[in-house]
């Protein structure tokens, strides 16, 4: 991902979303992706998988994917085409797996200014994100260079292949 996304839409969420809202538990049969993103939010808003198109965003409250430490509720997003995850405040481990995948995320404490369906762009680098609506910008906080870096490899695996690869080389 560039350091400044194209403007794209916001799906707006509330606070302590948990994983099986964004994932329900009944579709954790398979790791694929793809598959999971379309249960993406099922239960919670059943229009999204249908809906949402890549070069979206997930923006929502406080404590943004709760519960599990499985992987699938990130891998829902990727699968469903959702470009980045902001949030006022993210579950750990949530965030944490959302890196891991390539999936960036960003802290942002002005996340409660952007309404569903606004058009939103990120700024990775300098961690602000600008809501084109209302003609505002939220700072946000940047991720720091060595998670930015496992984000634009396309998470750890790739991150760590690459490095793998370079030291043989």
């Amino acid at each position: 991902m560039n350091d400044v996304t194209e403007p794209g839409r916001a799906w707006v969420f509330g606070d302590d979303i948990d994983t099986d809202q964004i994932i329900p538990s009944r579709f954790l049969v398979s790791s694929d992706p793809a598959e999971l993103g379309e249960h993406a939010f099922q239960d919670l808003r059943p229009e999204f998988s249908e809906t949402v198109a890549e070069g979206e965003f997930v923006v929502a409250g406080e404590n943004f994917g709760s519960g599990s430490s499985r992987e699938h509720a990130p891998l829902a997003l990727v699968g469903a085409g959702v470009d980045a995850v902001v949030a006022e405040s993210f579950a750990r481990i949530f965030f944490r797996n959302c890196i891991n995948l390539g999936l960036p995320v960003l802290i942002c404490a002005g996340a409660s200014q952007i309404d569903d369906g606004d058009d939103v762009s990120l700024h990775l680098d300098d961690g602000t994100v600008t809501n084109h609506e209302r003609g505002e910008t939220y700072d946000a906080e940047p991720l720091p260079q060595f998670l930015q870096d496992l984000v634009d490899q396309g998470g750890l695996k790739p991150y760590t292949e690459a490095k793998l690869a370079s030291r043989r080389e």
